[in-house]
This record gives structure tokens, sequence and C-alpha cells, in this order.
């Protein structure tokens, strides 16, 4: 892509034989590694417009807010039908609260943290979700679910949203004044065009990446808001080399 870097991480190889039905650990691990203030965006978010400044002073914020649905609360369920008390009870032992937490999660295509304190409650709260994922003690309940793919965002987004309730309700925290900003004030206003318009927003939900009609626009806002960024990625696609496989 032709953009610059002064440091290579290989920290991803620490989950190289992690079931690859967990997409989302490349991210927890990410997270859990940064020492600083960051935004996080997945690579089908595009931001024409500065984010707001109520947002950017936030101690945390998101895309949304987004309550459970009737596929995320089937995890739970899910869990429960395995019969390990080790899984269902993770939450609790891990000191995040999350069974007292409520349904509404952080929707985690946008995010960031930015004070150092926030940062150690939000590694705290990645490595319990990572922890979830890969301790042994909950290795035979995964094994008997191999499709894991619904599992991924209810993870990743519920341990957040779990440790914030949960020390606000803990006025003697040291995270009680922890909160969580959205960009868009619900789950509906993520939807609305002109909202999202409004605010230099876009973001490609699961199979509208594959429809042609919605790339061409892509392709055409590109090419007006950024016609050097436009012409350079025209040249990768035109001259792109096979990727090497591992040994070669």
């Amino acid at each position: 892509m032709g953009l610059s870097f002064t440091h290579v991480s290989t920290e991803l190889e620490r989950i190289r034989k992690v079931d690859i039905g967990w997409w989302t650990m490349g991210k927890l691990l990410a997270y859990s590694l940064q020492d600083r203030p960051f935004v996080h965006l997945d690579t089908d978010v595009f931001l024409w417009k500065p984010l707001p400044r109520s947002l950017t002073d936030a101690p945390v914020f998101a895309q949304c807010p987004e309550s459970t649905t009737p596929s995320m609360n089937g995890v739970a369920r899910e869990i429960s039908r395995m019969r390990s008390p080790n899984a269902a009870c993770h939450c609790r032992s891990s000191g995040n609260g999350c069974a007292r937490a409520t349904t509404t999660m952080p929707a985690r295509k946008i995010a960031a943290f930015s004070a150092q304190r926030t940062r150690t409650s939000f590694v705290t709260t990645r490595n319990a979700a990572m922890d979830l994922l890969t301790s042994p003690a909950h290795a035979s309940v995964w094994a008997a679910i191999p499709e894991k793919s619904g599992f991924n965002p209810v993870i990743e987004q519920f341990t957040l949203s779990a440790f914030v309730r949960y020390h606000r309700a803990h006025r003697e925290s040291p995270f009680s004044d922890v909160d969580i900003r959205y960009l868009f004030p619900s789950f509906m206003d993520a939807y609305s065009a002109n909202i999202a318009a409004r605010l230099g927003f876009t973001h490609l939900l699961g199979p509208s990446k594959k429809d042609p009609h919605i790339a061409g626009r892509l392709e055409q806002r590109v090419q007006r808001e950024d016609p050097k960024y436009y012409r350079h990625c025209v040249w990768l696609t035109q001259n792109r080399e096979p990727l090497a496989r591992p040994g070669a």
C-alpha cells in the first residue's frame, strides 16, 4: 500500500495455533498491546470527516450501542447447553462482573481509548476475553461448537460493555467514572443515510462489501476525495505480485 512504518511486531505469532474460527483474536491481542491512546477502525469502515471533539475527548468511544439479538442470546444458551460451569462462570471469576451487565454492547467497528488509566482497564478486559476463548478450562465447550463465527462479535463487544457497567455500579472502583460515548446515539441511527452522511461515516456491513453498486459509489467517492490515493490503489491492483508461500 506504500504506507510508511518504523516498527514491525511479530506478536501475532502468539496466536498461530489458536482455532481459526476465532477471527477476533488478532484484534483482541492487538488492542492489549497498545501502550498509548489509539483509535481502531475495522477495514470496512471509511471516515470522510474528522471525528467530533466530543468523541475524541472521551475515555472510550464506539460506533453505536448495540442491543443483543436472538442470535447473540444463543451464545449464552449454547454454553449453558454444553454444561460447562467454567465457561459460563468465567466472567464472574475474572472480576469483570459480566453476569450483572446489561445487554447493551458497543458496536466495535470504531473504537478509541484515550487515557493510560482507561487503557489499563481495557487491557484487563481484553485479556479476560482472550482467556475465555483459549483457556484449557473451556476447551471442551468450544471444541463441541464447530461454527464459531457468530460468537466472535458477542465476546469482543460484551466484555468491554460488561466491564464498564460493572465498575460504574461500584463507586469505590478506580474505574467508576469511565464511560463509553458513541458516534451514533442508537443502532438505528447508524442505519440512517442522512446521519451517516452528516458525520462522514461509511460502514460496509456484511454482504454490502460484495454489492457492485455500492462498490462503484465508493470507488467514485475515493476518486473524488483523494485522486492521488485512488491512482495508487489502481496501480496496486494492476501490479499485484502473488503472495509467497510459507517456507518458500
